[in-house]
């Protein structure tokens, strides 16, 4: 199998959602830390050769390349190929959410190893044992051929048939999962911030 190392990697993080249980806020906006939830996310896959945001530009991730899904807010899977549609000559990525504070880029590192060690791709797992299905490593030619073959709307059932590695890291009070859904996500995230007075 390919080493990611070696070959490199591009990244989609999928920042144009709704936000419905955050009453329709600009979610990727959203500060913790001082920053935005995207622009935590953006540092985590900064050593990726390209990164595209599948939503609004955004004037804190200028390196970014927007695109946006058709129509805008239809949902995971039409955001993913947005996403794919902007890199065709990607053979490896990551799939992340905008949301995702505590990501950092070794944790990337350990979802890009597993990936290429499986040849398809790799997805964290929380500490209840569930996939993560927007944190993960992929083979983009893989995951081409699975969208094509692909009616649905379910990220779980484009991705989960690929038989991605799990990816286990060790338990963290900031574990790499922890998404900001909610107004009390976003306080506990803003809580569990390093250095926070």
């Amino acid at each position: 199998m390919d080493d990611v190392r070696d070959t490199g990697y591009d990244a989609i993080v999928l920042a144009g959602g709704r936000a419905r249980r955050l009453g329709g806020a600009d979610k990727p906006a959203a500060r913790v830390g001082g920053r935005s939830l995207l622009a935590h996310v953006a540092d985590a896959v900064g050593d990726a050769g390209r990164l595209v945001v599948v939503g609004p530009a955004r004037p804190d991730v200028p390196h970014a390349r927007a695109v946006r899904e058709d129509p805008p807010g239809s949902g995971p899977v039409p955001a993913l190929r947005a996403g794919l549609a902007a890199l065709p000559d990607a053979t490896w990525l990551a799939l992340l959410a905008a949301d995702l504070p505590f990501l950092r880029p070794a944790h990337l590192a350990a979802l890009l190893a597993a990936a290429g060690r499986t040849g398809a791709g790799a997805v964290l797992v929380d500490a209840d044992g569930r996939e993560q299905w927007l944190a993960g490593c992929w083979h983009a030619p893989t995951l081409r051929t699975a969208l094509g073959a692909y009616d649905g709307a379910s990220l779980r059932g484009l991705l989960g048939p690929l038989r991605p590695a799990p990816v286990r890291l060790p338990a963290d009070a900031r574990p790499p999962w922890f998404d900001c859904d909610t107004p009390e996500d976003l306080t506990r995230a803003r809580a569990l911030w390093p250095g926070r007075a």
